[in-house]
């Protein structure tokens, strides 16, 4: 039943697309055929505001003893995993609580080698340097022979991998495979709606779309333009983001999954999800993205627009969580049994952090404790501790519309996991 609807919502989407082709061609990214001045946009989405600000706020924070017991844990299975997936990547989700040993053609991959360079960040074991720096090595062969490339995800595969150990070891050739993973980033850019097309061929009018996932994608761009002093990376990403943040939102502040965008006029057709409950609904993981993403954007570019939006896209998250604060796998729930998806809450926890060090507004303070609140749910609650499993957090939820990983680690769920107490550990 869920595949015929979905199968359903795909028709309509196409024909929603062809439909609208045949409108006038304005150049630049139009609502109701009102060009939009993107210098100047002034969103219309209200801030709902936190209605548990007071509990974030005055909730006890995790000690620095907690964040170091919650960081070795993480790092037994590092040690495991890096004797175990040698030459291959974990799964991009547990079978089983268990990561099954796959090739280096996922979108994944980077989440990995981006633990092992934690690892040597945490410990400063030229070990973890090592196999990181071998893995980085079979990245630039993976870029060199562009195996499974032509996708939005090159971000997550190059920047927690290249980028990070460039960071931390000053590698040239890192650097460079992270210049040109940036280069590959950028043939996905479409001028005339001015976004970076998700997946699919490139120019093919089913997929004539951006997800809200590639705002974290951004990042390699912008740090290839500042690494590289090429203004083409910084615009490339300062564009998208701008028509993300035009596109995305909701008048609640809840957020779009993807949105498509008309392939002959570059103007904004209508936004449907692949991932959560349905159209109308929040997919937790594609808010928690846009929680992390538009700071991101923020960050580098000074842009008020992406510091409203992103705060309003905390916002929508913060207020519709369990009691517990780990989000259900789509924000339409707040209890009962469905599936929690432990990788959103690692996103946004990860992401909060980032939004107490740049933000500058009344709610950095409570973004500070609520992202304390959930690491503190994580760590006492779903992690794998008395289980057989070579992955960190359980119950995560990678694709429910096609069953697949639920109630499960997810790598980048322990990636973030990972990060976010990082965070806390160098503050």
């Amino acid at each position: 039943m869920k595949k015929t609807v979905r199968v359903i919502s795909f028709i309509c989407a196409l024909v929603m697309i062809f439909s609208s082709c045949a409108t006038e061609k304005p150049v630049e990214i139009t609502f109701q055929d009102n060009p939009v001045d993107r210098d100047n946009y002034v969103s219309n989405v209200t801030d709902p505001g936190i209605e548990r600000s007071a509990e974030y706020l005055s909730s006890p924070k995790l000690t620095h003893e907690d964040v170091k017991h919650a960081l070795d844990f993480i790092m037994s299975k590092v040690d495991d995993n890096v004797s175990t997936f040698v030459d291959k990547y974990p799964g991009s989700y547990g079978e089983d609580l268990t990561y099954p040993q796959t090739d280096n053609t996922g979108w994944t991959e980077g989440f990995f080698i981006g633990m092992i360079w934690l690892a040597y960040e945490y410990t400063g074991d030229v070990k973890y340097k090592l196999i990181a720096t071998k893995h980085c090595d079979a990245m630039r062969k993976r870029l060199e022979d562009n195996i499974s490339l032509e996708h939005h995800d090159i971000g997550f595969l190059y920047y927690p991998s290249c980028v990070k150990g460039y960071f931390l070891t000053g590698d040239e050739k890192m650097k460079e495979t992270a210049l040109m993973a940036a280069d590959k980033l950028l043939t996905r850019y479409n001028e005339k709606g001015k976004y970076i097309q998700a997946w699919g061929e490139f120019g093919a009018v089913e997929e004539s779309r951006l997800i809200i996932d590639t705002m974290m994608n951004l990042e390699l761009l912008y740090w290839a333009s500042e690494e590289s002093g090429d203004k083409k990376y910084f615009d490339v990403a300062n564009e998208h983001a701008k028509t993300t943040a035009m596109v995305i939102m909701r008048d609640d502040a809840s957020t779009h999954h993807t949105f498509y965008i008309n392939p002959e006029t570059g103007n904004p057709s209508h936004g449907v999800t692949d991932q959560g409950l349905n159209d109308d609904t929040a997919w937790s993981r594609g808010q928690a993205w846009g929680i992390y993403g538009f700071n991101i954007s923020y960050k580098y570019t000074g842009n008020p627009l992406f510091m409203q939006e992103g705060t309003k896209t905390t916002n929508y998250f913060l207020n519709h969580l369990p009691k517990d604060n780990i989000a259900y796998w789509d924000l339409s729930f707040t209890d009962g049994n469905e599936p929690r998806d432990t990788s959103a809450a690692a996103i946004c926890a990860s992401g909060l952090i980032d939004n107490y060090k740049y933000y500058d507004n009344e709610y950095k303070d409570i973004y500070l404790g609520a992202a304390h609140q959930i690491l503190k749910s994580l760590s006492q609650k779903y992690t794998t501790r008395g289980a057989y499993s070579n992955g960190v957090l359980r119950e995560g939820v990678y694709s429910y519309h096609d069953d697949l990983g639920i109630n499960t680690p997810l790598i980048w769920g322990d990636y973030y996991y990972m990060e976010a107490l990082m965070k806390l550990w160098t503050m």
